[in-house]
C-alpha cells in the first residue's frame, strides 16, 4: 500500500502528461482511404507538439492483422535512423527526409492483401506515445472479357455470347442489343462476375450488334465490350447472264453464279444434266461459266451451279435454248419515224439560218450602197452649182464670136451687174427662164443700148442673133463636170479677165439700169419681166433681148 505522497505525485504526472500533449495536423479522412492497386498510396502521419521542451524521439508504423497481433512496418530515431523489416522494405518509405517532423508513410506499389488498419505511433520525451489509427481499403480496375460464340442457322435456343469482368469492389454487367434474346448474371467471392447471352440462331441476326457493357467506380464512364453475332447458313445461289436471246454464232456468252452464304462458298460446280459439258466451255474458280467459241446448237440443255461452304450446299439450274441465226433486228416504225422528222428539222432550220444571213447580208450591201450613192450624188450636185457660178461669172460680154447656148448666161450676168450698180442686194440665183409672152422692144432702146447696130427680129439667123424663144437648160445636178479651164476662168483665168469691148460697159450702166427699171421688176431677190397689157399689140417684129450689147 502506497502512502499519500506518492500517490499525489503520481497523480500530478499523469495530469502534466495531459496538459502538455501535442496534436495531429495532418488526419486522415474519417472513413478510410481508398487506394487502386499497383498505384502508389500514402498514408497521412504529422505530429506537432504543444510546447518547445517536447521533443519527437522516435516514430513506427504498425498493421494489424486479423487476429489481432500488429506487424511492424517501419521505425525511424531521430538519432539512428530509420528501419523497414521483412517484405515491407522493399515497398514502403517515409514521405520527408525528417521522419520525426513528416511522419507519412509511402506503399510505393499498393496491392489488394494491403488492405487493413495501420497505426501511426509518435514517442516523445517527456510526454510519452501517441497514436493515429487509419483504415485502407484497395479497389482494382476493372478486367474484362466477351467471348462470342458462332452460331449456325437452324440450331437450337443457346448461348450467343459471355461477358466476364473481375475487380474490387464487384463491377456491373448489362448487354446493349436489339436481338430478341434472354441474359444470365452470376458472381463470385473473388469480385468476379459474368453474364451470358442466349438465343434461337436465325440467318437475318447475322452481323447484328451484342455489346457488353462495364460499370464500376474507378471508372467515370462506362465501359463497352463491341460484338457482332455470327450466324452460319447454307448458300444461296442465283444464275445470271441467260435473257432467252442466245442464237447461233453469238460470241462471248458466258453464265455467272452468285451466291450469298455465310461463309462465302469456297467452291463452285457447273454441271449439264443429262449430258457432259460441251467442248470449248471454261469453268472458272469464281463461279463463271464461259463459251469460249460461238454459240451451236450443241449448246442446248439444262445447266447447273452448285455451290458449297462449311455448313452446306446451294443449287441453281437454267434453261439455255440456243435459236437459229437471225438477221439484225428491225427498228421500230416509231423510232424511224423519229430520226427522219429530226433529220427534216435540222435541214429545215439550217435552211432557215442561211435564208436569214444572206438577207440581212443583202440588206446591208444595199444600204450602205445607196449611202455611197447618195453621198457621191450631193457630192456632184456641189461641184456642178460651183461650176454653174463659175460659169456665168466668167463669160466675156462679147456678143460677137458667142454662141447663142451663152447668151442667156451673158445676160443674167449683165442683168446682176446692173443690179450692183443700182446698190440693190443681190443673190445667187438660177438662170433666168424666158416668159412664154414675147417681150417687146422699141428700136430706139435697142438702138440706144447697141449704138447704130439693130439686133435683127427674124429669128436670129446671123450670128450674133438672139433666138425669140431661147429655152435656158433647167437646173438640175446632172450637168457634166467642167474642164479645169473652165474652173480657171471663174478665179482670175483667162475668161475672167475684163474684155476690152467691155471697158464702155461702166460708162452705161446708168443707161441700163434705166431699161432694166422700165421693163423689170424685183421681187422676193429675182429679176421679172413686167406684164404686159395685152400681147395683141406686141411688135411682130419685136425680139426678146437677152443682153444688150454695147459697141
Amino acid at each position: 500500500m502506497t502512502s499519500p505522497p506518492t500517490r499525489l505525485s503520481l497523480c500530478l504526472s499523469v495530469l502534466r502528461i495531459f496538459a502538455i500533449q501535442g496534436t495531429f495536423v495532418e488526419l486522415p479522412p474519417k472513413d478510410s482511404i481508398r487506394s487502386l492497386a499497383e498505384e502508389e498510396t500514402v498514408l497521412p502521419c504529422r505530429y506537432q507538439p504543444s510546447e518547445s521542451n517536447v521533443v519527437v524521439v522516435q516514430v513506427t508504423w504498425y498493421k494489424e492483422k486479423p487476429d489481432a497481433t500488429k506487424e511492424q512496418i517501419i521505425t525511424a530515431h531521430h538519432m539512428n535512423g530509420q528501419t523497414a523489416f521483412g517484405t515491407w522494405s522493399r515497398r514502403v518509405r517515409f514521405r520527408s527526409s525528417e521522419p520525426t517532423v513528416d511522419s507519412s508513410l509511402v506503399i510505393m506499389s499498393t496491392e489488394v492483401s494491403d488492405e487493413g488498419e495501420y497505426i501511426c505511433r509518435i514517442s516523445t520525451f517527456p510526454s510519452g506515445n501517441f497514436d493515429s489509427e487509419m483504415s485502407l481499403i484497395v479497389w482494382t480496375i476493372p478486367i474484362s472479357s466477351l467471348d462470342p460464340v458462332i452460331l449456325v442457322e437452324g440450331q437450337s435456343y443457346r448461348q450467343a455470347a459471355s461477358c466476364r469482368s473481375i475487380a474490387r469492389p464487384p463491377p456491373r454487367l448489362s448487354w446493349d442489343t436489339d436481338l430478341n434474346g434472354q441474359s444470365i448474371n452470376r458472381s463470385s467471392d473473388n469480385g468476379a462476375v459474368s453474364t451470358y447471352y442466349s438465343l434461337h440462331p436465325l440467318r437475318s441476326m447475322n452481323g447484328k450488334k451484342l455489346d457488353c457493357l462495364v460499370w464500376h467506380p474507378t471508372s467515370l464512364t462506362t465501359r463497352r465490350l463491341s460484338n457482332h453475332l455470327v450466324v452460319y447458313f447454307p448458300p444461296h445461289v442465283e444464275v445470271s447472264g441467260y435473257n432467252g436471246d442466245w442464237s447461233i454464232g453469238l460470241e462471248n456468252a458466258a453464265l455467272r453464279c452468285t451466291s450469298g452464304g455465310n461463309p462465302k462458298p469456297q467452291s463452285f460446280t457447273w454441271i449439264r444434266i443429262g449430258r457432259e459439258l460441251p467442248e470449248g466451255v471454261i469453268p472458272h474458280p469464281n463461279g463463271t461459266l464461259i463459251f469460249g467459241r460461238p454459240l451451236s446448237l450443241s449448246d442446248m440443255g439444262t445447266y447447273q451451279c452448285v455451290a458449297k461452304n462449311e455448313v452446306g450446299v446451294g443449287k441453281a439450274e437454267v434453261e439455255i435454248a440456243v435459236a437459229e441465226a437471225r438477221g439484225e433486228p428491225d427498228m421500230p416504225e416509231n423510232m424511224l419515224m423519229l430520226i427522219v422528222g429530226g433529220v427534216a428539222g435540222g435541214l429545215l432550220m439550217l435552211m432557215l439560218i442561211i435564208v436569214i444571213t444572206v438577207t440581212c447580208r443583202h440588206k446591208s450591201k444595199n444600204r450602205k450602197l445607196e449611202r455611197e450613192l447618195r453621198e457621191k450624188k450631193e457630192e456632184i450636185c456641189t461641184l456642178s452649182r460651183q461650176a454653174s457660178f463659175r460659169r456665168m461669172n466668167s463669160i466675156s460680154t462679147d456678143t460677137r464670136g458667142a454662141t447663142e447656148e451663152n447668151i442667156p448666161l451673158r445676160v443674167e450676168g449683165t442683168l446682176r451687174t446692173s443690179l450692183s450698180s443700182l446698190g440693190q442686194e443681190t443673190r445667187f440665183h438660177p438662170p433666168l427662164t424666158p416668159t412664154a409672152f414675147p417681150m417687146v422692144q422699141s428700136t430706139e432702146i435697142v438702138r440706144q443700148l447697141n449704138g447704130s447696130n439693130v439686133i435683127p427680129t427674124d429669128g436670129g439667123s446671123r450670128p450674133g442673133s438672139v433666138s425669140r424663144h431661147h429655152q435656158h437648160p433647167p437646173r438640175s445636178c446632172s450637168y457634166p463636170p467642167d474642164d479645169e479651164d473652165e474652173v480657171d476662168e471663174g478665179l482670175g483665168g483667162p475668161a475672167s479677165q475684163e474684155h476690152p469691148d467691155d471697158q464702155d460697159s461702166e460708162t452705161n450702166s446708168s443707161q441700163v439700169s434705166e431699161v432694166h427699171s422700165a421693163h423689170y421688176q424685183l421681187t422676193n431677190g429675182t429679176l421679172r419681166p413686167k406684164p404686159r397689157p395685152s400681147p395683141a399689140v406686141i411688135s411682130p417684129h419685136a425680139s426678146l433681148i437677152h443682153k444688150a450689147q454695147i459697141v
